[in-house]
């Protein structure tokens, strides 16, 4: 059962990097239209949002997928997909048809903030860089092992055994 979790962790990590991958591309190949583009919007300082932006979106799907620091990741990504929502499709400026469109690819961003803030909350499972390194510290113990051991305070005192009673020839009795 583990097992399949955490393949379909995986499958989700891969699915929601792989979603932000070709917007990042096609920003990181002209991050001067896309400053301009925010610059339309009234962004102040539209080329640092845009270098930001492009930082954000090509290394935050890598570290997705590896499985690095989840939360971090999770709650930075969903942050961005909310703001690129907000200034990018902002539908309530238009109307009709084109409302319509930019209405569902900003709900379509908040989707995707709601993929990223479940990430952050469930963590990325064991097929996972974090899994792996968090497996090894643990001292290639089974699957499944480490989740059922309950975990040990460090600063807790060993608890104190027994001496045994020495082994060896039982002394004779005293002839009485």
């Amino acid at each position: 059962m583990a097992a399949r979790n955490d393949g379909i962790l995986l499958a989700g990590r891969l699915l929601l990097a792989s979603s932000l991958l070709p917007a990042a591309i096609a920003r990181a190949l002209n991050p001067s239209g896309f400053a301009l583009t925010l610059a339309g919007t009234g962004m102040p300082y539209p080329n640092a949002v845009a270098t930001a932006s492009v930082v954000i979106g090509l290394f935050g799907p890598l570290l997705l997928a590896l499985g690095l620091v989840p939360r971090l990741v999770g709650l930075g990504l969903a942050l961005h997909a909310v703001v690129a929502g907000l200034l990018l499709h902002r539908f309530w400026e238009f109307s009709g048809a084109v409302a319509r469109v930019e209405q569902e690819l900003f709900l379509a961003q908040l989707g995707l903030a709601a993929g990223f803030v479940l990430y952050a909350v469930t963590g990325p499972g064991r097929w996972s860089w974090q899994g792996w390194w968090h497996g090894a510290e643990r001292g290639a113990m089974p699957a499944g092992k480490a989740a059922k051991e309950p975990a040990r305070d460090p600063a807790a005192k060993p608890a104190r055994k027994r001496a045994a009673a020495p082994r060896g020839p039982r002394p004779a009795k005293a002839a009485a």
